[in-house]
């Protein structure tokens, strides 16, 4: 009878002992967490590492006929956000935009068009999140433009003296752009199509040439204006993007 009592006692301790150490062991061991890496901190780990197109030089052929001839660099900041700055200059207007009053240049005798720095400013915020700079997209930006021309005035015999008129038109834009940039597969050929709208602020300098037909005599008169404008934009840049 006293040994089956003892063997309970043991058992019992044993029991005992066991449970004691496993409590202790599992009190020790660390606890694991779960771990969640959510898509956008993925893509901007990426975007820091990856050998991915971050900037791009463009050009836009189409507004040579607007008398600009300007050069663009973007540079992409976060996947969505980048900066665009653009220098060029200013030539001859081929096209006259007579619903705000522009104008195209006359390339006539006694006509020099004066080059001029143009400037553009802008910062572009991408619709979609992608590792490069890619997609539809929403831009403001803020542009300004001097076109230029020396207009040689004329005496009363009708040959050209030597006194001179510059006119000027003077643009500054502020421009909100809906586009889409696209990256070639197989290389970093881009194309960018935008459109737009702007509030323009418009400062001209006209100069006006008439002749009398009477007296056969001409004059010149000089006007200056100021005024605000809408001004629309349709356009196509082509680039490079590394």
């Amino acid at each position: 009878m006293r040994s089956i009592t003892l063997s309970r006692i043991l058992l019992v301790a044993c029991l005992a002992l066991f449970t004691s150490v496993g409590i202790a062991q599992d009190r020790k061991a660390p606890k694991k967490r779960t771990q969640v890496v959510l898509y956008k901190e993925r893509l901007a780990a990426q975007f820091d590492t990856v050998d991915c197109v971050k900037n791009a030089f463009k050009i836009n052929p189409l507004l040579f006929f607007r008398g600009e001839i300007p050069i663009y660099y973007e540079h992409a900041l976060t996947p969505k956000l980048s900066l665009e700055l653009g220098l060029g200059i200013t030539l001859r207007n081929y096209l006259a935009l007579s619903f705000v009053g522009d104008d195209a240049d006359d390339f006539g005798a006694g006509t020099e068009v004066i080059p001029n720095l143009s400037y553009h400013m802008g910062a572009r915020w991408y619709l979609a999140d992608d590792l490069e700079p890619q997609g539809a997209y929403m831009q403001l930006e803020y542009a300004h433009l001097v076109y230029a021309k020396d207009i040689r005035a004329k005496g009363d015999d009708g040959q050209f003296i030597d006194a001179t008129y510059r006119d000027t038109r003077t643009y500054n834009d502020v421009r909100l752009y809906a586009g889409y940039q696209t990256l070639a597969y197989s290389n970093n050929w881009l194309l960018d199509f935008y459109g737009g709208v702007a509030f323009r602020a418009r400062n001209s300098v006209i100069v006006n040439e008439n002749h009398d037909l009477m007296t056969d005599q001409y004059s010149y008169t000089v006007t200056e204006k100021s005024d605000n404008v809408p001004a629309f934009f349709l356009g196509l840049k082509l680039g490079l993007g590394f």
